[in-house]
């Protein structure tokens, strides 16, 4: 390590004092090391979500219902007041489970009752492959996302949803580890104003209380805002796009988006899949693990993926940190980000991710991560 962490650093200060206020959650559970919960401002709305996010889309294939639930009472019981859904869900997509998730999330919401204590966002899926058995292939067009929303509230078993996503863009552009945008002369796509208009109906009869993008471009986030201010229509509040050490892309374009018009990133895959755990390097498959199960991950495990993933997990050592951790209080430093999509399927998974809210990472730690980022930018986008 002398080579890629000076010897010139004299202590292995991992922790800094973290400024951001710190409150109870509202519905009056504490950290389990009596620590709160840490909560920022959904966009322009009037919602404070907590700085870590419970992310579902495992429920239903990877986890039973029983899971789900018990993963819903312990996040509760940690602080945690966002949980984030969409009606494709679970990942990989199959008619068979297709909105699983929703349902283990609305029996769970009726057992508690205290609906209005959570933050409950989902999604409205755009067109793609292998989705025909969704509405004979979604789009994002009124008839569609009246559809969509209508089936995910009865799954979810509520009359709102406080966030509601546009899964994905409904034309031709660069997103999905899709770097370069590529020119189609002969793309079928469904007007912004067309998809905002229905989703602003959506706010008028009391749906959905605020809307967002997921997987969104700048120019689509920029073209959005320009035409919510020239008609009047309900702005949106946040953007859900990837976000972790080997995919910063977010940073070139979408991070002043985000500072500029106070509109938040919401990090998912903040751990790659789990590939930042370090859990696969050195050619290992634990037999549970997403990117061992299912082929179509392949994001995160290039060649310099499972490089930069190997020298991250080495700083982490270093600063006797656990590689899952370090990567998720990355994620949480940034000043761009609302909230931290953390997912798991087993509960020791969900009680470290958690436990990253507690965590900062120190200069020397930050200058570190700063070397690989250099050396190896973005190598999964």
């Amino acid at each position: 390590m002398a080579g890629t962490l000076h010897s010139s650093l004299m202590t292995k200060q991992i922790l800094r004092v973290n400024n951001e206020t710190d409150r109870v959650s509202p519905i009056g559970f504490f950290m389990s090391e009596g620590k709160p919960m840490k909560f920022k401002k959904l966009g322009n709305s009037d919602l404070d979500v907590s700085l870590i996010c419970l992310g579902t889309m495992t429920w239903g294939e990877q986890n039973t219902e029983k899971e789900a639930h018990e993963q819903l009472d312990y996040a509760v019981a940690q602080g945690i007041n966002f949980i984030d859904a969409a009606e494709m869900y679970p990942v990989p997509p199959r008619p068979e489970t297709q909105g699983l998730t929703e349902q283990y999330i609305g029996t769970w919401l009726v057992k508690r009752g205290q609906r209005d204590d959570i933050i409950l966002a989902s999604k409205v899926a755009g067109p793609g492959n292998g989705l025909k058995y969704l509405r004979n292939g979604p789009r994002l067009t009124k008839p569609h996302i009246q559809q969509a929303i209508d089936a995910s509230l009865q799954r979810l078993q509520t009359d709102y949803v406080d966030l509601y996503q546009l899964h994905w863009p409904d034309r031709n552009t660069n997103f999905f580890g899709k770097l370069g945008y590529e020119v189609n002369d002969e793309e079928e796509m469904t007007p912004l104003f067309d998809t905002i208009s229905a989703i602003h109906e959506l706010v008028q009869q009391g749906k959905i209380r605020h809307w967002g993008f997921s997987n969104e471009t700048p120019w689509g986030v920029m073209k959005a805002l320009s035409i919510c201010e020239a008609h009047g229509l309900t702005k949106p509040v946040s953007i859900q796009n990837p976000y972790n050490l080997l995919n910063r892309t977010y940073e070139v374009g979408l991070a002043e988006i985000s500072h500029r018009e106070n509109m938040g990133l919401l990090a998912y895959s903040p751990m790659a899949f789990g590939a930042l755990s370090g859990k696969y390097l050195e050619d290992e498959k634990p037999e549970k693990g997403r990117l061992t199960l299912y082929e179509r991950f392949t994001r995160y495990s290039n060649e310099q993926a499972v490089k930069a993933t190997k020298a991250y997990a080495n700083i982490a050592k270093y600063f006797d940190l656990t590689p899952a951790q370090m990567s998720l209080a990355f994620v949480n430093q940034q000043a761009f980000l609302t909230s931290n999509i953390i997912g798991a399927t087993t509960m020791e998974q969900l009680a470290e991710n958690i436990a990253s809210v507690d965590v900062s990472l120190s200069d020397e730690v930050l200058t570190e991560i700063a070397k690989v980022h250099v050396a190896r930018p973005n190598p999964a986008p």
